[in-house]
């Protein structure tokens, strides 16, 4: 049922065998189901470390010294198989074009069913219901390559997709995309959080994004949660957060910079600074 718990962080650790500081450190978080999660924080701050431990590839295909629990639906991440973890949680990289190796969109989305051990009856209609639910039907036949760099995401989201996951982890999705490609990718994302139900989590750098969808945002830093709340919680503490590399909303700057820091209700999107600016 939805608002209950998916996943369960307690004292999670986690240090790579090649580096010397821990990718993630004391890390103790519950993400509820059916809900919309933002992760922030610069580049090492921990964000992918995080995604692969809710999948069970860390620790389980990386080498390195582990510590704590991570509980998804139920399962042990640590222990569960990986191929079994793809069953409950789905993952989406930063850079689609190289998650694509098929020939044509269908054999894309198959890949992961074909892993699974999906029966071959089943496959067509699960990858054409994926590639529908992403806005791409009728491109069964097409070259992923020949895709555009949106078009090659939602198709790297459907290759999820059809595997029926609960969750949806998005690391950086939107990276390498320019802002049609971006739109597309976090409106699908919204789609499916708010109207199939999936819990989502978005490791992102565009603030702007989060603020206009995420229930929640967890703040990184070094491998350690510095902050979490809702985007109005997160946001109000801009100075705090460009100390850290970190910055906020337009919508949300402008009114810490007429009310000062402290403010409170501050406003995250265009939409409510449109109705701050009217209050006032």
């Amino acid at each position: 049922m939805a608002g209950e718990i998916a996943i369960k962080i307690e004292n999670l650790s986690f240090t790579y065998a090649s580096g010397s500081e821990p990718a993630l450190s004391g890390i103790d978080l519950e993400i509820r189901r059916g809900e919309y999660l933002g992760i922030m924080g610069l580049n090492g701050a921990g964000k992918t470390t995080l995604g692969l431990c809710i999948n069970g590839i860390v620790p389980q295909s990386t080498m390195g010294i582990y510590e704590g629990r991570v509980t998804v639906e139920g399962l042990d991440a640590s222990s569960t198989p990986v191929r079994e973890m793809a069953r409950t949680v789905g993952i989406v990289f930063d850079n689609p074009e190289f998650q694509m190796s098929q020939v044509s969109a269908a054999e894309e989305v198959a890949l992961g069913l074909e892993n699974l051990g999906v029966p071959t009856e089943e496959m067509p209609p699960r990858v054409s219901a994926a590639l529908t639910t992403v806005g791409l039907p009728g491109f069964e036949e097409r070259s992923p390559m020949g895709l555009s760099g949106g078009q090659q995401q939602r198709l790297a989201i459907a290759s999820v997709l059809a595997m029926h996951p609960r969750i949806l982890f998005m690391d950086e999705p939107t990276s390498n995309l320019d802002p049609i490609g971006k739109e597309e990718v976090f409106e699908l994302a919204r789609k499916l959080n708010r109207e199939d139900g999936l819990t989502v989590i978005v490791a992102e750098h565009e603030c702007e994004v989060l603020a206009a969808y995420a229930d929640r945002i967890v703040v990184l830093d070094k491998g350690k949660i510095v902050m979490v709340g809702t985007p109005s919680e997160v946001f109000a503490r801009g100075p705090e957060l460009a100390k850290l590399g970190l910055r906020v909303p337009q919508a949300t700057e402008l009114a810490l910079a007429v009310d000062g820091v402290g403010a409170k209700n501050v406003p995250v999107t265009t939409e409510q600074a449109v109705k701050w600016v009217e209050a006032r």
